[in-house]
């Protein structure tokens, strides 16, 4: 990754700081786009500097598309005009409604956050990026099973993420960049502090073939993976990673 500039969104917490931090490791020079999580974010970029790595923090909300020009503005006057990684993270459950309780507001909400966001990064970002580079998007184990209780909104945003980078991989293989997306299952996050029950949690780490959650940094190696030449012929491909709980 030397020498390379890398964008991660939601960048500044959980998998989002692991990827930023590990990204940095390989030598990449990473903008570290946060919405709400400031602190969160400022210790993320101290840990890539006292490591010896180089990073920017870059404020903006990925549903607006005046904040998506501004953060890619921020990345391309810090460290040039190319950019050759960049990883969609930034998303959230939002809360867990049933179908009847889902107003029209709330159900924009959800696909602003995880899919608009998605299509206005990527749109504003390609235009800088030389062939060879690398985008990864994030679905999740959701978008292949329909989700837990409460998460239909969630699961549909993000089979359309699926979906998206499909299309989007062969719109762009003819010119280098490759496109993919990761499915997260049970990891160990913010997320499921905030919207899963610690007993849910613990049925599905005992009904997991390997008897647990997984950890963020295992989230951020397989990112890194698909961000780098090792993975210089895998485009278009949705990578579940949930210890053996979904198969595809």
């Amino acid at each position: 990754m030397k020498g390379k500039v890398a964008l991660v969104t939601g960048g500044g917490r959980d998998i989002g700081r692991e990827t930023s931090i590990k990204l940095a490791a390989a030598g990449a020079s990473v903008c570290i786009n946060y919405y709400d999580g400031h602190e969160q974010a400022k210790e993320t970029l101290k840990m890539i500097t006292d490591a010896g790595g180089t990073a920017i923090l870059a404020q903006g909300d990925m549903t607006q598309s005046a904040d998506v020009k501004k953060v890619v503005d921020l990345c391309t006057t810090a460290f040039g005009n190319g950019i050759n990684v960049l990883v969609n993270i930034a998303g959230g459950l939002m809360g867990r409604k049933t179908i009847a309780e889902i107003d029209e507001t709330f159900w924009d909400a959800v696909m602003n956050v995880n899919l608009k966001s998605v299509y206005l990064v990527c749109k504003e970002v390609i235009p800088h990026m030389p062939a060879g580079s690398a985008i990864v998007n994030f679905a999740s184990q959701a978008a292949r099973d329909g989700g837990g209780a409460g998460a239909i909104a969630y699961s549909t945003a993000k089979g359309g993420v699926l979906t998206f980078t499909r299309g989007l991989a062969k719109e762009l293989g003819p010119k280098g960049i490759r496109v993919n997306v990761v499915c997260p299952g049970m990891i160990n996050t913010t997320f499921h502090n905030t919207f899963t029950k610690p007993e849910v949690r613990a049925n599905v780490a005992a009904a997991t073939p390997l008897r647990r959650e997984g950890e963020a940094g295992e989230v951020a190696d397989l990112v890194l993976y698909l961000a780098s030449g090792a993975a210089s012929f895998i485009t278009g491909a949705s990578i579940d990673i949930n210890g053996g709980t979904y198969f595809v």
